[in-house]
């Protein structure tokens, strides 16, 4: 057995999920490997949904141009029932989100997170698995075994399991991973069809027994190419599998592809003939499987130094696209939270506060994919601008978390939590909204936000207005912020109606030019606003007091 020395980071699994996790250790200067036991990428359109959270994701990481260049808009869904339409759902979102749906398939997204890994010299260890690990108070120490029987001792500081629904990771951590398994068996299919339905829509078209049951189904996803779509439905008798796929059997988990002979063209057409609501052809199979569903969640999101994310953590149906993009966001979570534990720049509670951040966002999805795959998103009781925030995943935070201020104050004994109380706009723990109209003094063109955000860690946003000054001053508490973090947290100054030019400030400054911030940040007077790594607010603090803004870094960075 070969040993090698210590890396920080081992990355077990280089999907969508392992991906994310790894270029931003390697974006934050961290040392990692990355290991998947597959000898390719799988040319499959598994997980082909991308909320518009994932692309503001992308587009804080740096590679949101490469995603949009590839994929296609969702533009809505058409819901039939017996052949009528019933519904015509249209993906509209606040003017202010800058991204709306678009589909993917997996293989492409995996492509575009593996080339911007390239860039920072980590490349994916192919045909290399974990076979077994140990942990102690100061690191790990892992097995891993590559296709042609070579074994290797690595010694790492962390070890994140991105390593599915099978994960050896979660198995050796004993985590539990409680739920269960839909009955029936489907099929996928990457087919192109030639009916004239509107392009950038889904389908769901279902047949409803005289009970009122659902007993036929067929799901279409808009893909990249001319009227190319991944099609679901439920799979004929004699392709049903006479037994869970071995992995499956072997982990007590039924879910994913399965082993074995996938659907021909006859068997996607045969469902096209009884379900599609126009005369169609389907041609042009790319690729095919059957698959099972099932719906778990482990019981915690790691131990000591090994932490699990993705489909390791919480499985569900695939009803809305929620779940690879909620891996993406566990792993991007977990990523800046490691990096500074690396540094050993971390609070004590930075590393736990990953899982009491991630784990009721997998509760709560796992919950509302298994509602909506029994009933369909057009039965959520909520308002449908509710549903829609809610699926592209706009809504997700984490008020409440260990980490985030629990008041705008935070531990400011002389703050007056009524002014603070009355103010609108994102709380604590909360999305951080984009907003456009921020113009300098030298670009001639308007600024969003998320450009001053881009490729920055924590970010101090200082806005003020006409309003009397309150609070500390901007250099005091730019240069507080920089003590206290060490460095790692920049600063910016936003200038609302009236405000005063800022000058003689070594900070970048900007314009509230059409008032969108002021508007959606609620901000009024003088107002500081932390902005996670993750594009969620830390803290907000009105009037900003020394105080305030120390109790709540205090959270973050160790001092």
């Amino acid at each position: 057995m070969v040993h090698t020395d210590t890396t920080d980071v081992l990355v077990a699994g280089a999907g969508p999920v392992g991906l994310t996790a790894a270029v931003e250790l390697r974006r934050r200067g961290v040392h990692c490997r990355l290991v998947d036991r597959l000898p390719a990428r799988l040319m499959y359109a598994k997980a082909v949904g991308i909320q518009p959270r994932t692309l503001e994701i992308w587009d804080r990481m740096g590679l949101v141009r490469a995603a949009l260049d590839a994929a296609v808009p969702m533009r809505g869904q058409l819901v039939y029932v017996n052949g009528t339409e019933r519904a015509r759902i249209d993906l509209a979102l606040p003017p202010e989100v800058p991204y709306r749906f678009a589909a993917l398939p997996q293989y492409e997204t995996e492509r575009i997170l593996e080339e911007f890994l390239a860039r920072f010299g980590t490349r994916i260890e192919r045909g290399t698995e974990l076979l077994s690990f140990t942990q102690d108070a100061d690191g790990v120490t892992a097995r891993l075994g590559t296709a042609a029987g070579a074994q290797e001792e690595l010694r790492t500081r962390y070890l994140v399991g991105c390593d599915g629904a099978h994960s050896i990771v979660r198995k050796t951590l004993g985590l539990t991973f409680e739920g269960g398994a839909f009955p029936e068996a489907y099929m996928l299919a990457d087919v192109e069809v030639d009916w004239d339905l509107p392009s950038g829509y889904g389908v769901r078209a279902m047949h409803h027994a005289p009970d009122g049951s659902v007993d036929d189904v067929l799901v279409c996803i808009p893909l990249p190419g001319r009227r190319r779509y991944r099609m679901s439905m439920l799979v004929p008798p004699e392709l049903s599998a006479a037994r869970e796929r071995a992995d499956g059997a072997r982990n007590g988990v039924a879910h994913g592809l399965e082993l074995g002979r996938g659907p021909r063209l006859h068997h996607v057409q045969a469902v096209l003939d009884r379900l599609s609501p126009r005369p169609a052809t389907a041609s042009v199979l790319r690729w095919s499987s059957v698959f099972r569903i099932s719906h778990r969640l482990v019981d915690r999101y790691g131990e000591g130094r090994v932490f699990v994310a993705g489909d390791a953590a919480h499985i569900h149906p695939p009803t809305g696209a929620q779940g690879m993009n909620t891996g993406i966001q566990d792993a991007y979570n977990l990523a800046w939270k490691l990096a500074l534990a690396v540094e050993e720049a971390a609070a004590p509670g930075l590393l736990a506060s990953y899982d009491a951040e991630r784990r009721p966002v997998g509760e709560e999805v796992v919950g509302r994919t298994v509602r909506h795959a029994a009933e369909g998103v057009q039965a959520d009781p909520d308002d449908p601008g509710t549903v829609m925030l809610r699926e592209a995943q706009l809504l997700l935070g984490y008020r409440g978390s260990p980490i985030v201020s629990p008041t705008g104050f935070d531990a400011d004994p002389d703050a007056d939590p009524g002014a603070e109380g009355d103010a609108a706009g994102p709380r604590p723990g909360d999305r951080a909204p984009d907003c456009g109209g921020l113009t300098d003094d030298i670009a001639v063109y308007p600024l969003r936000l998320f450009d001053l955000l881009r490729d920055r860690d924590h970010v101090l946003l200082m806005y003020r207005d006409g309003s009397p000054a309150q609070g500390v001053g901007i250099g005091e508490l730019c240069a507080l912020a920089a003590e206290l973090s060490g460095g790692r947290l920049d600063a910016c100054v936003l200038l609302g109606e009236g405000a005063a030019p800022a000058d003689g400030l070594s900070v970048p400054t900007y314009r509230d030019s059409r008032g969108e911030f002021a508007r959606l940040y609620g901000a009024r007077g003088a107002t500081a606003f932390v902005v996670r790594p993750d594009g969620y607010l830390g803290a907000r603090l009105r009037p900003p007091t020394s105080p305030a803004l120390t109790a709540h870094l205090a959270r973050i960075f160790r001092r």
